[in-house]
Order: C-alpha cells, then sequence, then structure tokens
C-alpha cells in the first residue's frame, strides 16, 4: 500500500480528463540518466530515448463512486473481463460496459477491521493475481492482512458462475506476521516462468529498526518466488538463489523496504521493481529476464542510490536503482507497466509509473546505448494507488482517496 497519505494535498479534477505536463515542468528529463549493465537484454524503443508528445494524450475517468479502488487487472481468460480491487475486501467485475453488481469476491469479514473504515491504513485487500492457466483451473491468488494484521496468500477458485467466486475455497498458501502496520507490500505477479513473486515491505517503522531487509532469516523487505503448481501449499524452485542454503529459500532478492508494485513486461520478462523510500528518495529498479536472482538492491544502506545507515560490508555487491526521484516530486512511488497494448503505438516499451502524494506520472526508457531516461509526463491530480492493464494491453490507473478509475487515451 502507498505509505503516506496524501488527500489533503490533492485537488479532485473537474473533468473527466486530465492534463498532461505542459509548461509547469522541465522540458528535459527531470531525473539523471543512469547506464545498465552491458549484459541487460532489453529491447530500447530509440537511440534518443524519445517520448512521444504527451499533450496528445490525455487520461479519461472510466469509473466513479467505488469504494477504496486499490488495483485493476484481468484474468487473461479471453472474456475482456477487468477486475478491480477494493481495499475494504471485495473484487469486483467490470464487464464490457458495466460493473457488476454482486462482488466476484467479498472476503470483508476476513481482513484487517481498519481496512472497513474511512481512514487512511495500509491493510486490507492488496492484491491480485490469476493463474497463468486460470481458463482452465480457475485458480487466483489474493493478498490481505488478516483480522491480526498478518499478512496472508490465499488461492480461491472461481465457482461455477464465471462471475462469482467460490469464498469458501480459499487455501492457505502462506502466512506471515506484521510487526508493524505498514510496509506490508502487497503486489502478487506471476512471472514468466509461470512462477508467483510476492512483494514483501520490511515489516515497518521507520527506517528498518531491526535490519529485516537485509536479513536472509525472514522473508520481510523481500521479494519472494515460489511455485504454486507443485507441493503443498507450495514448492521452491531448484533455481532460487537460496534454494540450497544461505537463506530462506523463498527469496529471490532482498533490501526492499516496501516493493509496493512491480511488473514483467509483457513482451521482454524483464522485471521493473519500484521502492517506496523513507524520506527523501523513491526509486525504481530494473532485473533482466536473464536474472538468477539474489540481487541485494540496498535498504537499509542506502536509499535510491543515496547513503542512509550503516557502513556497506566490504562483500556487499548492492544494485543501483536506474531511475529516482527526490520528495520534492511526491513521497510515495506507485509501479505501472510497460505499455505493450495497440490503441498507442507511439507508447510501445514505455514503462509507466507515478506517485501516490503528488499524482505525477513519468515515462522510463532505454536507449541503444544503455542509457536510462525518465520524463515527466502527466499531472493527474489524484491519488494513485495503482496502474493496471486488461487484455488488450491498454493502460488504466486507479484513485484511491476519489474512487476513480482512468484510462490513457489520444485526444
Amino acid at each position: 500500500m502507498p505509505e503516506k497519505e496524501a488527500t489533503s494535498t490533492l485537488t479532485e479534477p473537474q473533468a473527466t480528463e486530465i492534463a498532461p505536463v505542459l509548461e509547469t515542468l522541465p522540458v528535459e528529463p527531470t531525473i539523471t540518466e543512469t547506464t545498465s549493465p552491458t549484459d541487460v537484454p532489453t529491447q530500447p524503443v530509440s537511440s534518443a530515448a524519445s517520448f512521444p508528445d504527451a499533450s496528445r494524450y490525455t487520461w479519461v475517468k472510466v469509473l466513479g463512486s467505488l469504494r477504496k479502488p486499490l488495483f485493476l487487472t484481468h484474468a487473461g481468460d479471453g472474456s475482456g473481463r477487468k477486475f478491480i480491487v477494493s481495499q475494504a475486501g471485495t473484487i469486483q467485475i467490470w464487464k464490457g460496459d458495466r460493473l457488476l453488481s454482486t462482488p466476484f469476491l467479498d472476503i470483508s469479514d476476513r481482513i484487517s477491521p481498519q481496512a472497513l473504515g474511512a481512514g487512511y491504513t495500509e491493510r486490507g485487500l492488496l492484491g491480485l493475481a490469476f493463474h497463468p492457466r486460470y481458463a482452465e483451473n480457475g485458480y487466483f491468488y489474493v493478498n490481505y492482512t488478516d483480522r491480526r494484521g498478518a499478512t496472508v496468500i490465499s488461492r480461491f477458485q472461481v465457482s461455477s458462475d464465471p462471475d462469482q467466486a467460490d469464498p469458501q475455497s480459499e487455501f492457505l498458501i502462506l502466512t506471515v506476521d506484521q510487526p508493524y502496520a505498514n510496509h506490508n507490500g502487497g503486489m502478487l505477479a506471476f512471472g514468466p516462468d509461470g512462477y508467483l513473486y510476492i512483494g514483501m515491505g520490511d515489516g515497518g517503522a521507520a527506517g528498518d529498526p531491526e535490519n529485516r531487509a537485509q536479513a536472509l532469516d525472514t522473508l520481510l523487505g523481500k521479494l519472494l518466488r515460489i511455485d504454486v503448481d507443485a507441493g503443498t501449499p507450495y514448492a521452491i524452485p531448484a533455481s532460487n538463489p537460496f534454494a540450497g542454503g544461505g537463506g530462506l529459500p523463498e527469496i529471490w532478492a532482498y533490501g526492499l523496504r516496501n516493493p509496493w508494485r512491480f511488473c514483467f513486461d509483457a513482451l521482454t520478462g524483464d522485471l521493473y521493481l519500484p521502492d517506496v523510500g523513507q524520506n527523501q528518495w523513491e526509486e525504481i529498479n530494473f532485473q533482466p529476464a536473464s536474472s538468477s536472482g539474489g540481487e541485494n538492491y540496498g535498504w537499509d544502506f542506502r536509499e535510491a542510490s543515496h547513503p542512509y545507515e550503516g557502513e556497506v560490508p566490504v562483500d556487499a555487491s548492492l544494485v543501483e536503482p536506474v531511475a529516482e526521484y527526490s520528495h520534492a516530486e511526491g513521497c510515495s512511488v506507485t509501479g505501472g507497466y510497460v505499455y505493450r497494448g495497440v490503441q498507442l503505438p507511439e507508447w510501445q516499451g514505455v514503462y509507466f509509473y507515478g506517485d501516490y502524494c503528488s499524482g505525477r506520472v513519468w515515462g522510463l526508457l532505454r536507449g541503444e546505448q544503455g542509457a536510462w531516461v525518465s520524463q515527466a509526463l502527466f499531472e493527474t491530480g489524484v491519488t494513485i494507488s495503482s496502474f493496471g492493464v486488461d487484455e488488450a494491453g491498454e493502460l488504466y490507473l486507479t484513485a484511491l482517496a476519489q474512487g476513480e478509475i482512468y484510462r490513457l487515451q489520444a485526444r
């Protein structure tokens, strides 16, 4: 969950369209170029790493009056339906031009009571991922904080009605106790390898006081990778970096503060892994599809690329972010997606991300020489809790405080 309450600093949009960044922001990219390792096998968009003219595009409100919309995704089953996650414990189906009145799933009786009220909380129903073979097995996975505050990863199954899940089909995959009410992570996603990846925050309190992100004997502050198709309730992929010892075998990467939203590029399989910062910096990390795992993204030795606390061990190999921005531009990064849709071909290969507090949206891409460039594109004026994509790869964002969903479209 984006961890800073920011609704008091935002104004609700007065129209259904959101303006692009024009004169109010620098013309040049707002983030210093960084160079990736030479073995990163990503596909450059152009040698100049140029972005389309954002003034020709707009975010159009397509749904409103929603309760705590936190995430949007699809089932990949060919139905074209979109699934909207509410922090308050429900999943609704957006089918054609209708939002179905009966929830696909309602587990509001199982989640933290804090998520049911109107106040700010980082607990609740936080993530949803459909099994790659959902059309065959009907399985989907959720990430929620239960009534005692622990992180729960569970599997559910659809009922005989394709628009209704069976709430009694819950199968517990993993439970992780949370020492504090914040930095719980929340994202679930299946990678191109078919394994389930789970984003876990460091467990909370400022500055990771118990150094969980760097400790390999806890799942907190990590990106996990498990096989939900083998074992009960899951198996450890043999290729996990600590499958043979040295750390908990579920760990794929570590040194993370709160990896709220991440994604795999639908074309290349590369992983984009933003991490919410402490007081000064927000960061975007990148992991190529060829990675064998084990990356240390630096928290809490570093906040983004900047020293934070303690001396870095001489044998530590920290992975630098490919983009970062200061709290002069926001306060809580919300990771998005690499655009792979068909309606807006000029945006092909651009990674979108935003800030929950400022409502700003950036694009990130890499040129042929390996330099990453990030540029501010849109000022939305809404609390961006997540981005989402439909089956066609078109891009959306969810506005938590406003109870709205927007889609990126050409003017």
